[in-house]
């Protein structure tokens, strides 16, 4: 059973400023929850209509009907648990090997695929701009699938940052360097722009090195790649060396 006021924090949970407020997020489904638990995330509470998790104290694990998981889930289609998490204290930025910036990324979706990709191809270090969706944002946690435990995000002023790195700073355009042809090194700075919009121009003043991904197509009509399909090529690609 799910009382009112639990009902009332967990569901609150979906905008940023109760997040802030409390600092707690939550996360759903089997895999991406226990990822969490097993991190060094700290679990505040556990509802699932499974008899499982019987690594968790039954003080902060509650049985659920699937009726009661629907009054909290974010979902459509709720998944089987739903667990609260307090949120950690924020890291100190790792400046060493490949950095990811993030300039304004806005679907949550894109921001989890990326931190999915971070993790598959060993980026440690993510730096988001100020006006990057909220790491825990429920669709940013769900599309993770618990890699948002293995890799180091911050937000800071992107700008500021790029402007005091020696590092040099990768940006994609349309019209940079065959990044196939490019020779690319085991440290620096890549930053990937927004959906709509791409680099802003302030941090495009930044780039020290211009990429592009080239088109094969015939035809060649397609105007850009989604932002999170453009960092797997990136990514592959620094990383191959």
């Amino acid at each position: 059973m799910v009382s009112k006021n639990q009902i009332k924090l967990i569901t609150s949970l979906q905008q940023k400023k109760y997040r802030i407020a409390h600092q707690l997020f939550f996360a759903e489904g089997v895999k991406g929850v226990q990822e969490l638990i097993d991190s060094n995330f700290e679990l505040v509470h556990l509802y699932t209509t499974l008899n499982d998790f019987e690594n968790v104290s039954p003080a902060i694990r509650t049985m659920v009907q699937d009726q009661d998981l629907k009054k909290i889930s974010a979902l459509a289609t709720p998944n089987s648990c739903l667990a609260v998490f307090k949120m950690p204290i924020e890291k100190e930025i790792k400046t060493s090997g490949l950095i990811l910036a993030l300039d304004a990324i806005r679907d949550p979706g894109n921001l989890g695929t990326i931190l999915r990709l971070c993790d598959w191809f060993g980026i440690q270090q993510v730096l988001c701009s100020k006006e990057t969706v909220d790491l825990y944002n429920p669709k940013v946690v769900q599309a993770t699938m618990g890699s948002i435990s293995r890799v180091n995000v911050n937000y800071v002023d992107l700008n500021l940052f790029l402007s005091q790195t020696q590092l040099p700073v990768y940006g994609t355009f349309m019209n940079g360097e065959n990044i196939y042809q490019s020779s690319l090194p085991s440290q620096g700075i890549i930053v990937m722009g927004n959906e709509a919009n791409g680099i802003s121009q302030e941090i495009e003043s930044k780039i020290t090195s211009r990429l592009t991904i080239p088109k094969f197509g015939a035809v060649q009509k397609a105007e850009s790649l989604n932002v999170a399909t453009a960092t797997a090529i990136v990514l592959s690609e620094f990383c191959r060396g």
